[in-house]
């Protein structure tokens, strides 16, 4: 079995403020993932699981950033113009995001004040297949795979500052 790992670096971690959660092999676009991952980064939790409720609804785009040749342009956004509903990988990351808020009240975090302070997804394995076709031809029948981390970390009060 793999060993993974996290992209953030642990040191920047503080153990007792942080919870991690991390979705692996899920079969969603990696492109997707990551305009998904940047949206929701430094949102409140209630924030961040709202917008994806919302983009699963299809009422609230996602802002793209990186891939945005030939897509649609979007009401109501703000600093971009073209985006999208991801509503697969939006459904795979909200799991994520509730994976690490049950992580949180495990470790007795207040889940009021937490925040998503790292999201990232990356590009997984490639599960190559092939389809017969005639003539003894065959097609390609890839599967593209992503990998997702999210790690929340509670705010501090106003005493605590």
């Amino acid at each position: 079995m793999p060993k993974w790992g996290y992209s953030i670096i642990n040191e920047m971690l503080n153990p007792e403020k942080t919870a991690k959660a991390s979705g692996r092999e899920l079969k969603v676009s990696h492109k997707a993932a990551r305009e998904v991952a940047k949206a929701i980064r430094g949102m409140d939790l209630d924030r961040a699981k709202d917008f994806l409720r919302a983009v699963i609804a299809k009422s609230k785009p996602v802002p793209y950033t990186r891939h945005t040749k030939k897509l649609g342009h979007k009401g109501g956004m703000q600093k971009h113009c073209v985006g999208r509903y991801p509503i697969k990988t939006a459904n795979a990351i909200l799991h994520v995001l509730q994976a690490a808020q049950a992580n949180a009240e495990n470790k007795g975090l207040d889940v009021d004040r937490l925040r998503v302070m790292h999201s990232a997804a990356y590009q997984g394995v490639k599960l190559k297949r092939y389809t017969p076709r005639a003539h003894g031809r065959a097609s390609p029948k890839f599967e593209i795979t992503s990998h997702v981390e999210i790690v929340l970390e509670e705010k501090p009060t106003a005493g605590e500052q």
